[in-house]
């Protein structure tokens, strides 16, 4: 069997990834998400918010079952929120605990918990961190966004270089996917220009049909998961070299 844990499986990416596994046999899915919004025979819906810190940190061990059957192991940290788009010195404290939490907190430990829950397995482990241009580039009124993607980039990096330097044969990456047609667009896309300069060049990628699908980016990331680790492969990954 093949097993994927998912983060954010409820919508969007997240959700397009699981249904992507599910319709090759052989597969399991455990959903982390606050709601379920799948219903499969080998689909695992784990309840979790992943902005509340303590409840991730008590309920690790449900994420990761010890499976004896596994023949390979994949962790995909997609939940994200880009937040209250405004300016540092415009928003609340807690807005930048919550995106901290949810985009790189919780992905922390998420990678933590996997690589020693599965450092016994000899089967292929792959752990994909989803990231954005906007972690290689400033984006007014997206500070905390940019930071967190940046510092999961950064994360991932080290993780592999650790990997590599153990000789365990774990494969980590993190993925810049595009821009995808999602609820997080539509958030974007109903920002206050005065807090957010690129609004309407957002707004433009929606008129003019040039959002990417979930789907089409979900397929594309399923195939590249299931091919043998290519060489030179660079860990911080754009939708291209898929």
């Amino acid at each position: 069997m093949h097993y994927y844990i998912i983060t954010g499986a409820s919508r969007g990416l997240g959700k397009a990834l699981a249904e992507a596994v599910l319709r090759q046999p052989g597969t399991t899915v455990v959903g982390v998400s606050r709601h379920a919004t799948i219903e499969h025979e080998r689909y695992l819906h784990q309840p979790l918010d992943l902005s509340d810190i303590a409840a991730v940190e008590n309920n690790l061990h449900k994420v990761f079952p010890r499976w004896t059957d596994a023949a390979s192991v994949t962790l995909i940290n997609n939940a994200a929120v880009v937040g209250e788009i405004g300016y540092v010195g415009e928003q609340t404290n807690e807005h930048y605990n919550f995106v901290f939490d949810v985009n790189l907190v919780a992905p922390a430990m998420l990678m933590n918990t996997f690589l020693s829950a599965y450092s016994g397995l000899t089967v292929p482990r792959t752990l994909l961190n989803i990231s954005s241009g906007a972690a290689q580039r400033p984006v007014d009124g997206w500070a905390a966004y940019c930071a967190s993607k940046a510092a999961l980039d950064a994360l991932t990096a080290t993780a592999h270089k650790e990997q590599d330097l153990r000789g365990s044969g774990v494969r980590v990456r993190s993925l810049s996917p595009g821009v995808i047609d999602t609820g997080m667009q539509e958030h974007i896309r109903a920002a206050d220009p005065t807090s957010f300069s690129e609004a309407a060049r957002f707004a433009d990628y929606h008129a003019q049909g040039r959002l990417a699908s979930a789907e089409d980016v979900a397929g594309r990331i399923i195939v590249w998961l299931q091919r043998p680790t290519a060489e030179a492969e660079p860990v911080l990954l754009r939708l291209a070299d898929l």
